[in-house]
C-alpha cells in the first residue's frame, strides 16, 4: 500500500470513527510525520491503522411522516448490473458513505438497502433546495473511486444511473418504506430483513416503537411499480 493510498483510506474512514478511536488515529499520523522527517525510522503499522473498527454512523430516529420540503424514493444501479460491491468490505463502504453523505447534505434517511449492484433509499429533504442530485453524485464518485482503486481499473464506469420519485401520498410513502426495509428478503438474501447487515431494518426495529414497526410492516408492496430487476449477491 502506497502512502497516498493509505492517506485516502484514512480520510475515507476518519469521518466515521467514533471519538474514542481518535487518539489512535493521532498517534498513527504523528508516526507518519516523524517517519517522513527521519527516513531511517521504522514506519507505524499501516495495516493495523486501516483495520481499526468503524462504528456505523446511524441516522436519527425515523420520522414516519412526509416532509414539507419533499420525501423521495431513490434507486440506483451499477452499469450492466455488475457486482462491483460484492463482499462485506465493499457493502460496508457503500452503506457507510450513504449514511455519511446523508448527514453532510442534511438529508434525513428513513429506509435504505444497499447491495452488490444497486441500492434503494427513502429520504426527506430539509430545505427547498433539493440536494439529492449532489449527494448521489458524490456518493457515486467516492465509491467508484474506491472500488476502482482496489481493482486497478481507474477509468472504469461503475454506476449507470439513478431514479428519483417524490412521494406525496402517505399510504404510498409508508408502503415504500416497508418495501425498502424488506428488500433483502425480496431478493432472497435473508429470511428476515433485520438479519441483513446493510439495510435499515434492524435500526428501524430498534429505534421505532413496536406500534410503528407493526404498522409499517403491515403495508403491502406487491403491487408497487419499482425498477428492481436485479439479482444481488453478498
Amino acid at each position: 500500500m502506497t502512502m497516498e493510498d493509505l492517506r485516502l483510506r484514512l480520510i475515507e474512514r476518519l469521518c466515521r470513527w467514533p471519538a474514542e478511536r481518535l487518539p489512535q488515529v493521532d498517534s498513527f499520523l504523528n508516526g507518519l510525520e516523524e517517519t517522513a522527517q527521519a527516513p531511517g525510522r521504522a514506519a507505524p503499522d499501516a495495516a493495523a491503522a486501516v483495520a481499526l473498527p468503524v462504528a456505523k454512523d446511524w441516522p436519527h430516529a425515523p420520522l414516519h411522516r412526509l416532509s414539507e420540503h419533499g420525501t423521495f424514493i431513490v434507486t440506483a444501479s451499477t452499469l450492466d448490473k455488475a457486482h462491483h460491491f460484492r463482499g462485506e468490505e465493499r457493502l460496508t463502504l457503500l452503506e457507510a458513505e450513504l449514511l455519511r453523505l446523508a448527514k453532510q447534505f442534511e438529508v434525513v434517511l428513513e429506509a435504505w438497502a444497499v447491495f452488490s449492484n444497486h441500492y434503494h433509499f427513502v429520504a426527506h429533504t430539509t430545505s427547498a433546495a433539493n440536494p439529492l442530485a449532489n449527494l448521489i453524485a458524490k456518493l457515486h464518485s467516492t465509491t467508484a473511486t474506491a472500488v476502482n482503486r482496489r481493482d486497478g481499473t481507474p477509468a472504469r464506469q461503475v454506476w449507470f444511473n439513478y431514479w428519483e420519485t417524490q412521494l406525496t401520498f402517505e399510504k404510498s410513502y409508508l408502503a415504500r418504506l416497508n418495501y425498502v426495509h424488506q428488500n433483502p428478503v425480496k431478493h432472497r438474501l435473508v429470511a428476515v430483513a433485520s438479519q441483513y447487515p446493510w439495510c435499515s431494518a434492524a435500526w428501524f426495529e430498534r429505534t421505532a416503537t413496536k406500534a410503528q414497526v407493526k404498522t409499517i410492516y403491515s403495508f403491502k408492496f406487491d403491487r408497487l411499480k419499482l425498477d428492481d430487476d436485479y439479482e444481488p449477491v453478498v
